[in-house]
């Protein structure tokens, strides 16, 4: 029977990286709705054409349209044993339309993950990220801050941030995330599905509880 992980976080919680270490670990597949949407758009998909229009008018994307994508994704062969969704669902009424999707495949969703980590400490971690213009490497000023201010110390190149990295847009982007997601956590919290996650350990450890919280045939 596959295995259907919700993993949920706020922007800067490690969910994307976790996704990543928990699908290597597990052998299931990692399907981020925004990777979803940039890969349609890039193969001039029929779905990708829709999404392409849509976004350029500055729409946002409606749930039968990320729901195909979602669907034509969950239907390839390496999704045989189950996937963890990451971006999708975003509310409540999507979550319902997920459930009745993944009863087609003989599934559901059986746990959500919710990486916690305090808003003080989401808005440092975005706010103090700097990229290299050469090769796109990544510093924090406090997590992992380059040799010398301002440069990469692996090309020399300088290190700007990024606007969506700036803290005004990173405090508007993880409120908004807060108040389109309560709903969505309080209605698995009433599934008793959730799993608080502690995400503001160290990586290795954020791991290590999230495959303890996965069902058994998972791991």
């Amino acid at each position: 029977m596959p295995v259907y992980v919700v993993l949920l976080g706020p922007p800067g919680a490690g969910k994307g990286t976790q996704a990543g270490i928990v699908a290597k670990a597990t052998g299931l597949v990692h399907i981020s709705s925004g990777d979803l949407f940039r890969e349609h758009i890039k193969n001039q998909t029929d779905l990708g054409k829709q999404v392409d229009a849509i976004l350029k008018r500055g729409d946002l994307v409606p749930d039968d349209v990320t729901i195909a994508m979602i669907r034509e994704r969950l239907t390839q062969p390496d999704c045989a044993n189950g996937a963890i969704l990451d971006g999708f669902p975003r509310t409540p009424a999507q979550a319902e339309a997920l459930n009745g999707m993944l009863a087609e495949f003989g599934g559901k969703v059986d746990v959500v993950p919710y990486i916690q980590v305090e808003q003080a400490e989401l808005i440092d971690r975005l706010s103090g990220r700097w990229v290299c213009r050469a090769h796109g490497h990544v510093y924090n000023a406090t997590s992992n801050p380059p040799k010398t201010a301002g440069v990469c110390d692996l090309d020399g190149s300088e290190l700007y941030q990024r606007d969506d990295d700036k803290r005004e847009t990173v405090e508007k982007r993880i409120r908004v995330y807060f108040e389109q997601t309560a709903p969505l956590i309080e209605h698995y919290r009433g599934e008793g599905r959730l799993v608080d996650i502690n995400g503001a350990q160290e990586i290795a450890q954020v791991t290590e509880d999230l495959l303890k919280a996965l069902p058994e045939q998972a791991k």
